[in-house]
């Protein structure tokens, strides 16, 4: 009797895991895993500290978003587009496609370099072949179906936790360096502050989970947006805090391992220029061993299969919000052709720019750029839309979480001063 009590208890925190766990999961993508690796190989255990100041802020800002698209029963663009001047909402999503179209570039071909070191092989064709399966899996898969297959995905970030367990790792230099802030002023390290600031809080991360709370609204039967049915506000409120809570805390913690593995391996062993994941997977395999090197690279792989999905989607999403487009992973493709265009367009246009000569360490670059500049006025709208009443009825965001998302949009606001003055 207790054992079917646990696993039903079990079964409930399961199902309550659904947009914050994927956005989490999905943030640590594989240019997220070059910056974490870039950390450590560069800096050691000196910007552990940057995790757990970045956490309660990632936590706000995207609970924040889940709150918008659950009260409101519409996307971020589409409020845009109702309450907002059309040219801002022109600039956000026309840049918000660009930069996820260059953020599903780098990753794809990360995903190709890391399949070519664990199957030899041409990278750019596995890169090729890992993009269109994301696109058939998102047209032809049905919402409910595809979020699973998303929640499994999440389970390869743990081959990072499982890369430190096979390595030495020196635990009291971890701890100081996370409780213990070493601040420089030094150009590469604020660079370096700002490339993992900008990782972590990320302008596709609020348009997709504002949007999967709303693919969730319409998949449970008898839910509706909370502005229409206020006496499901307790318990969507609570889930939303759960899922959001644990999907953050998931993503800190595997970008913890990772600057702690590639502190542990790369920089204890002199190397300190890394610019790719695959590079760093690479550089594994003779300190670490094999083992650790083949980790690494698959955990690339499985991220790159989460992170693709939520990118194109997000653009998807925002744009089908803003021209009032029908916008559901749960439609057919004919019932949403516009929505399913932008998936394939933004996923297929990643692919290609990896046959361009662009540089994809620049590509990368410029994407964590153009996320920073996008973050401050989205997360600036979203704390007006979250504090508006004609959007969010009488559910207007409280003293602590409206106090949380200002802070959030003040220090992404220094961060993108910062990216500027060292640039």
């Amino acid at each position: 009797m207790a054992q079917a009590s646990r696993d039903t208890r079990f079964a409930r925190w399961a199902k309550a895991l659904g947009p914050g766990l994927i956005t989490g999961a999905a943030d640590d993508d594989p240019s997220g895993i070059a910056t974490y690796s870039q950390a450590g190989a560069q800096f050691g255990y000196g910007l552990l500290w940057t995790l757990l100041l970045t956490y309660p802020l990632m936590v706000g800002i995207q609970i924040i978003s889940a709150r918008i698209g659950r009260v409101s029963g519409r996307g971020l663009s589409t409020n845009l587009a109702l309450h907002f001047p059309r040219w801002l909402l022109y600039f956000v999503i026309g840049l918000l496609l660009t930069a996820n179209t260059i953020n599903i570039a780098a990753d794809v071909s990360a995903m190709g370099a890391a399949m070519a070191l664990l199957v030899p092989g041409p990278a750019q064709l596995y890169a090729v072949a890992f993009g269109v399966i994301s696109v058939l899996l998102q047209v032809f898969i049905s919402y409910h179906r595809y979020v699973s297959i998303l929640k499994w995905l999440t389970l390869a970030l743990l081959s990072y936790v499982a890369t430190v367990l096979v390595i030495d790792v020196p635990w009291v230099e971890v701890i100081s360096g996370t409780l213990i802030p070493r601040i420089s002023f030094k150009a590469d390290y604020v660079v370096t502050v700002v490339a993992v600031f900008g990782t972590t809080i990320s302008p596709y991360l609020f348009f997709w989970q504002a949007s999967q709370e709303i693919e969730d609204m319409a998949a449970l039967p008898g839910a509706a947006a909370l502005i229409d049915k206020p006496f499901q506000a307790r318990s969507s409120f609570r889930r939303i805090a759960i899922d959001t809570t644990i999907g953050m805390g998931f993503s800190n913690l595997v970008a913890f391992f990772i600057m702690v593995a590639t502190a542990a391996t790369l920089n204890a062993h002199g190397v300190t220029d890394i610019q790719t994941s695959s590079q760093a997977a690479e550089a594994l395999r003779p300190i670490a061993g094999d083992f650790a090197f083949s980790l690494f690279s698959a955990g690339i792989i499985g991220t790159g299969l989460l992170a693709i999905p939520v990118l194109a989607g997000s653009a998807a999403y925002a744009i089908a919000g803003a021209f009032d487009w029908p916008s559901s992973l749960e439609l057919k493709v004919r019932q949403a052709k516009g929505f399913y265009s932008i998936i394939a367009l933004s996923t297929l246009s990643g692919v290609a720019l990896g046959f361009t000569p662009i540089d994809p360490i620049k590509a990368l670059f410029l994407s964590a750029v153009l996320n920073g500049v996008l973050s401050v006025p989205i997360m600036v709208v979203m704390m007006v839309m979250a504090s508006s009443v004609a959007i969010m009825g009488k559910f207007t965001l409280g003293p602590g979480l409206r106090a949380l998302g200002w802070i959030a949009t003040a220090v992404m606001g220094v961060v993108v001063v910062a990216m500027f003055a060292t640039m």
